[in-house]
């Protein structure tokens, strides 16, 4: 058997590099290291990944003519999702390092899937055009267009390297009229536009910090996408999730995050339960979800905290964490917040 090749791309002003064998495009063998690139379409079509050869070849792939001409490739330039490395490369690429990176889009998306695992929770999948995609970082969010000129914001509760479809997670608010329908008027299949992504609740992957993640309800959908990101991307540092609802039912996705802490020995996850009945037959953590980790955790200057909830919450957790020793600059948060006029969710 012939052995495998093995390249080495490294990308410039950043100097940072990668090894791959060839078979996986520039962009992906990128993201699969860690690395995000600049990118739209994923199938040569848009020229948002475009950059430059500086040293090596390759091979252009399905790079499309008006994204990619024939000056272009003369000039050196290639589409990163399309071109695959025929040697070691050099490439000058911009990388994206924060949410000012990523250009904000008005793009269609179909409603692929519509899955209660709740009474009052609905597990949306929207799927996007077949040409296009949304970059985004994990813990961002997008803001459905309605017909009346309003918006109505959700978190993104699947990671960018798994972005076939865009995952929400959305509950059931009394009087809101766009939950409404999603629950009782959308159908599979059905057209919607949204504009993102926003928001500025994403990992520091910087830091080496040990992380704690607070969710209530759905503020799980972030936390989410925050650690399917983490493990993708080799990242080691201790999570600890500690997931509030007030019963049983409301931990809609119970399974998940126990399997993670199951397969990954640096990470736990800690259920809590504030109004739980006898009909929910609960063992578990009781109380404040924001003061199961203060029981955990006298001290917390060494810490990140991620939260994502209801405003009440995350005010508390705020304050409450402060006093035992977390940085302020270490608290990063989504407060969902809900009016009758609109539905935001605010990044602090």
């Amino acid at each position: 058997m012939a052995p495998v090749a093995s390249f080495r791309v490294t990308l410039q002003p950043s100097g940072h590099s990668f090894t791959t064998d060839g078979s996986d495009s520039v962009l992906q063998a990128a993201l699969a290291a860690g690395l995000t690139l600049p990118y739209g379409c994923r199938n040569g079509a848009c020229g948002a990944c475009k950059g430059k050869v500086l040293e090596g070849l390759v091979d252009h792939g399905a790079a499309e003519e008006q994204a990619l001409s024939v000056a272009d490739r003369a000039g050196g330039l290639a589409l990163f999702c399309c071109a695959k490395p025929l040697s070691d490369l050099v490439l000058e690429a911009r990388e994206v390092g924060t949410a000012k990176d990523i250009p904000v889009k008005v793009m269609p998306c179909r409603v692929q899937k519509i899955e209660r695992v709740a009474d009052n929770v609905i597990v949306l999948s929207l799927k996007l055009p077949a040409n296009e995609r949304l970059q985004f970082l994990a813990g961002q969010y997008i803001e459905f267009l309605l017909k009346d000129g309003k918006r109505r914001a959700f978190s993104i509760a699947n990671a960018p390297h798994d972005d076939g479809f865009l995952q929400l997670h959305i509950r059931l608010i009394a009087g809101g009229e766009f939950t409404r329908h999603v629950f009782s008027g959308m159908k599979e299949k059905d057209i919607l536009r949204f504009q993102g992504p926003y928001g500025s609740f994403f990992l520091r992957e910087e830091s080496s910090k040990p992380v704690i993640l607070l969710a209530g309800s759905t503020g799980f959908a972030p936390i989410k996408a925050l650690v399917e990101h983490a493990i993708h991307n080799h990242i080691t540092r201790p999570l600890e999730i500690y997931w509030g609802a007030r019963n049983r039912a409301g931990l809609y996705l119970p399974d998940l995050p126990a399997d993670w802490a199951a397969a990954h020995s640096h990470i736990r996850y800690v259920p809590v339960l504030s109004d739980e009945t006898a009909g929910d037959a609960w063992s578990g953590r009781s109380g404040l979800v924001h003061r199961a980790v203060l029981e955990d955790h006298a001290d917390l200057s060494a810490h990140q905290v991620y939260a994502c909830g209801a405003p009440g919450m995350i005010d508390a957790a705020r304050v409450e964490f402060a006093a035992h020793g977390l940085p302020p600059e270490e608290f990063f948060a989504d407060a969902f917040t809900f009016a009758p006029a609109v539905t935001t969710v605010t990044p602090a």
